[in-house]
């Protein structure tokens, strides 16, 4: 009896032994399962079915690169959006980058000519004021002649300015500068930095600024018809689309206002000073940028306010402008009774008020427009002064509203000249047959 006991406690000992031995390669890999998921940089590039199944991937394994192999699901941050355009003109570039490693700039990347300062002073009559045209917040304008009848302006930079004091600053400048291109846009023609002198040659744009047309005391007006004003307000919001929407980084202009708006024999528009807010006085910006806005009525509230810019405050200071191409009024005029010295202020609370509208346009034009488009043209304006900032359009809407405005205009243009041409040509029939 006692002999079956043992027999039978022997095969059961024996049963569980063989039963361990057959478990053991599973466990084993369950350990290693285990031990890869602490350390991922000893799991096997292709690991087991078994291994997948059972353990969870917590990091990225360089096995989800490898073909045939799903690639785990990960949860990150959501990708920064980036706008892909053609070949962006980018105003701080990959050379000005590396400038900023090496701390040189290369000369022959700049798309500008380096003029002498024995060129420029020839050609500015040694910077004489007869030659002077301008003077701004960053230094004073010349004209210059030059032996092989080309003329050009010089902007001669204050020594001031936070980007000039050091000559590979300013090269980086220029070389941003020399990068925007527009057809509404004055373009770099050369720069200069011998001597200590910073200058930057722009092209000579021929019949002055819009300021002196519209608020010049002569009959320079005369010629601005509704739709010259449509048309200068077009190419100057799309100068600007293009340095907000088109350029990378976006451009901020800073200071624009009739003044900076040149205009060719055409009256197309071409705007002046962009890119120079990167050479403003350093210590006293803001004083400067002040002198340059705030006394001529452009500035949005929000730079008045804390001394904030951004490109909806160039939209501010473009829906400024768009009043004076309406009114024929200065942003600010000291002349008129208090109520009406700040255009925006007088402005704003009748551009919905057709009556009112109606009384507010330039005299100059002698109530020649289409009053359809006057209307809309105030709709734009209204969008463009709004007191907050985040209220007011990009300019890509405004060039929008703007070019379909243009087009109502030709097409009724069009269907006007039709129905002269058809009432003139009725006139001889009807004199002949009356014969």
């Amino acid at each position: 009896m006692a002999i079956a006991v043992l027999l039978v406690l022997l095969a059961a000992g024996l049963a569980v032994w063989f039963f361990v031995l057959r478990r053991k390669p599973e466990k084993s890999v369950d350990e290693e399962a285990n031990n890869s998921s602490r350390c991922s940089w000893l799991k096997p590039l292709i690991p087991s079915a078994k291994a997948e199944k059972t353990t969870k991937l917590k990091v990225f394994e360089p096995v989800a690169q490898m073909k045939g192999v799903e690639e785990p699901v990960i949860k990150a941050l959501p990708p920064q959006k980036t706008l892909t355009l053609k070949a962006p003109p980018a105003f701080f570039s990959e050379r000005s980058v590396a400038k900023k490693a090496t701390g040189k700039v290369n000369k022959s990347n700049i798309a500008a000519t380096a003029f002498s300062v024995a060129d420029l002073q020839g050609a500015t009559n040694s910077f004489s004021e007869d030659n002077l045209i301008g003077e701004g917040g960053l230094g004073r304008v010349y004209r210059a002649d030059f032996p092989n009848g080309q003329v050009l302006v010089v902007k001669k930079v204050d020594s001031k300015a936070s980007m000039v004091q050091n000559e590979d600053d300013f090269l980086s400048v220029v070389e941003g500068l020399a990068r925007l291109q527009h057809a509404n846009a004055t373009e770099l023609v050369g720069y200069c930095v011998e001597h200590d002198q910073r200058l930057l040659v722009y092209e000579y744009i021929s019949r002055g600024t819009l300021n002196e047309l519209l608020h010049a005391s002569s009959d320079n007006t005369k010629g601005m018809s509704w739709n010259v004003r449509v048309k200068i307000a077009l190419g100057a919001a799309r100068a600007l689309e293009y340095l907000h929407e088109v350029c990378a980084p976006p451009v901020v202009h800073r200071n624009f206002k009739s003044a900076n708006i040149l205009l060719d024999d055409e009256l197309n528009p071409h705007i002046s000073d962009c890119g120079l807010a990167a050479l403003a006085p350093s210590g006293s910006e803001r004083q400067v940028s002040a002198q340059m806005l705030g006394s001529f009525g452009y500035s949005a509230p929000e730079y008045a306010m804390s001394g904030t810019y951004t490109v909806k405050s160039d939209v501010y200071s473009f829906g400024v402008v768009m009043l004076e191409l309406l009114t024929g009024r200065k942003p600010l005029d000291s002349s008129r009774p208090r109520s009406e010295q700040s255009l925006v202020r007088w402005a704003t609370p009748q551009l919905h008020d057709i009556d009112a509208l109606a009384r507010m346009v330039d005299p100059a034009m002698k109530g020649v427009y289409p009053a359809k488009s006057l209307s809309r043209f105030a709709d734009v304006v209204a969008l463009c002064v709004q007191p907050e900032p985040e209220f007011r359009p990009p300019m890509s809407e405004v060039v929008q509203a703007l070019v379909r405005l243009m087009q109502r205009a030709s097409l009724s243009k069009r269907r006007t000249e039709s129905e002269v041409g058809a009432s003139q040509s009725e006139v001889p029939e009807t004199s002949e047959n009356s014969g």
